[in-house]
């Protein structure tokens, strides 16, 4: 990954070469954001240049010893940090032992989130996270002399993911780092880090892609019609993983909005039996997809809501969602859109804290019984 791979984010680039071309690297940044915005290509293009020994004005070149190993990410000076579901056997526990999986998976798809990584792990019903054993792990390797005398980076992806006693050895070596070491912290909610972590990085907020960059690399890269390329790119909202859910027609999205439909006529209709044969099938989908589940039904609630006020050029659905809100639309106003947001909500912090997901999403329904009747 180069900084040319990197789609739009212009001004974050230059500012990243500066700070190299002028000796100012930051022993700690936290580059944050909304997912799909290149955070972690960014991390990547970043450490490829500071590693790189030929690096030109506006990136690494490619050709030097320090860049051919960031082909295959196995630059030995370049730690990767990520969550990952602990064996029940005890044989994976730290991120090297998923670290196999994990280059051939970034390099190939540098645009990802945290679902599609369990996917690749195949977690199943496991929450992923950082372990507590992982900070041995960190400073072990940061204890040793860098192998070719540049910088020692570790990329940490999803801090807020980390154990307790993870952060907290973290943060003493963000107080004390050894000499010539970056730490770049991806993260999608830094509001969930440790508020002492915080202060000891460099935050750097990466905004949504602009359209026209996402509009140009659809039709370069993917070969999409212009006319299809600037609707996907608009739909995206800066996001470049939805641009390309949207272009796959990604089947977890279609699953995501035929269980919101059934859900919306269900409650109109009051069909408890039906109701509770579709909790239980949602309950069966494991914690992490069932979040993932709640966060797409606050998206078409948000969107459904701004449809209902006639702001078309506001909204962000799909063409078989559109369709679905001109029936269902007028059905979120201003009466009930912040009661049903709140049980969303709700409901998202339930199922991270494993209450039973049946009765959580049971309970939900019956509560849109009331709601949407509002």
């Amino acid at each position: 990954m180069f900084f040319r791979d990197v789609i739009g984010q212009e001004e974050i680039k230059q500012r990243l070469i500066q700070e190299v071309n002028e000796g100012r690297i930051p022993h700690a940044q936290l580059i944050c954001g909304p997912e799909g915005v290149g955070k972690m290509p960014l991390a990547i293009a970043y450490a490829r240049y500071i590693s790189c020994t030929n690096r030109g004005k506006t990136d690494a070149c490619g050709t030097c010893p320090s860049c051919v190993k960031f082909n295959k990410l196995v630059h030995p000076d370049v730690h990767f940090v990520f969550p990952i579901v602990k064996s029940a056997k005890g044989k994976k526990e730290v991120c090297d032992d998923y670290i196999a999986d994990w280059r051939p998976f970034v390099i190939n798809h540098p645009y990802f989130n945290l679902n599609h990584w369990l996917g690749e792990m195949d977690a199943e019903n496991s929450q992923a996270l950082i372990y507590a054993k992982e900070s041995d792990e960190i400073l072990k390797k940061l204890s040793l002399k860098s192998s070719e005398g540049g910088h020692k980076i570790t990329i940490v992806w999803l801090p807020e993911k980390m154990h307790p006693v993870c952060a907290n050895k973290l943060l003493k070596l963000l107080e004390e780092p050894p000499e010539k070491t970056v730490f770049l912290l991806v993260s999608e909610a830094p509001d969930m880090i440790l508020p002492t972590i915080l202060s000891r990085t460099q935050r750097m907020n990466v905004r949504k892609i602009d359209e026209a960059s996402i509009d140009r690399v659809l039709q370069t890269k993917y070969n999409i019609l212009p006319a299809d390329s600037i609707s996907i790119a608009h739909l995206a909202n800066g996001n470049f993983i939805k641009a390309l859910e949207t272009i796959h027609l990604n089947e977890e999205n279609q699953l995501f909005f035929d269980l919101f439909v059934s859900l919306m006529r269900l409650s109109y209709q009051r069909k408890l039996r039906e109701m509770k044969m579709w909790s239980e099938q949602v309950a069966g989908m494991g914690r992490e997809r069932q979040k993932n589940f709640l966060e797409y039904c606050q998206r078409m609630i948000r969107e459904n809501f701004i449809f209902n006020l006639h702001q078309r050029d506001l909204t962000y659905m799909t063409i078989n969602e559109q369709n679905f809100a001109t029936r269902f639309a007028p059905f979120v106003n201003e009466r009930n859109v912040i009661g049903i947001m709140d049980e969303l909500s709700e409901a998202q912090l339930h199922i991270e804290q494993n209450v039973n997901a049946k009765m959580v999403f049971f309970d939900f329904s019956l509560k849109m019984i009331v709601l949407l009747k509002q």
